[in-house]
């Protein structure tokens, strides 16, 4: 439980949120979402917001005003669809007093959260996890995979057997089984649908930095049926 916890707050905290192969919709079995929550909720609020060059500090502030002043507004429109506020929420101001007036956004879980929601459906790039539940192997990967978008994805799970099956279903380019943004340069790095063309990282990226030539050459006399 606490890895499947760390690797959700992977996919959500890292970077204050805004990392464009975030998984912010975190889909939980209903048997586990009471622990899973829970334990979710009190390392969340156990983040330290501020400077990030400050030993301790794990959540920095919005990149700029306008993805500050988004990031509240999809939160806004979260609380009118029907998400519970399990923590965070809005606008922080850390302990320094020096970074009073920062653009601190204090590291949200969302729960109740349901399919047609805004801020299930579009991307918030900011430290905002909805918490979806799940009944079914089955039903899990219809609804992850209803959606235009498919640049990252993982499952947490100790059957390896089960992680690949799903991990295989999963319209995503770039996966990650019981951890998340893990992405050596080793590895190509792209999505499917809507989040993007082509691959970067790895051998295969090479490709979009070359331009083939062919050239076949005839030792003999050329083929030809005109006389």
């Amino acid at each position: 439980m606490k890895n499947a916890v760390s690797t959700a707050m992977l996919a959500n905290f890292f970077s204050q949120g805004a990392v464009c192969s975030n998984g912010t919709r975190v889909f939980v079995h209903r048997s586990i979402l009471q622990e899973f929550t829970s334990q979710l909720v009190e390392r969340t609020k156990k983040l330290k917001i501020g400077n990030p060059m400050e030993d301790g500090v794990k959540v920095g502030a919005t990149i700029c005003k306008m993805q500050y002043d988004k990031i509240l507004n999809y939160l806004d429109i979260a609380r009118k669809e029907g998400a519970e506020v399990l923590c965070g929420g809005g606008p922080v101001t850390p302990d320094n007093p020096d970074l009073a007036g920062g653009l601190y956004i204090a590291p949200t879980v969302l729960g109740n959260c349901t399919d047609d929601m805004t801020v299930v459906k579009e991307e918030v790039f900011g430290p905002v996890l909805s918490i979806l539940v799940f009944d079914s192997e089955e039903e899990v990967i219809r609804r992850a995979n209803d959606t235009p978008f498919g640049l990252a994805a993982a499952v947490c799970t100790q059957n390896l057997s089960r992680a690949y099956r799903v991990i295989s279903k999963l319209e995503a380019g770039s996966c990650n089984i019981n951890t998340f943004n893990a992405y050596p340069a080793v590895i190509p790095f792209g999505g499917y649908k809507n989040s993007g063309i082509g691959r970067e990282l790895g051998e295969e990226c090479l490709n979009y930095y070359s331009q083939t030539k062919s050239v076949y050459v005839e030792t003999g006399d050329p083929w030809c049926p005109f006389e």
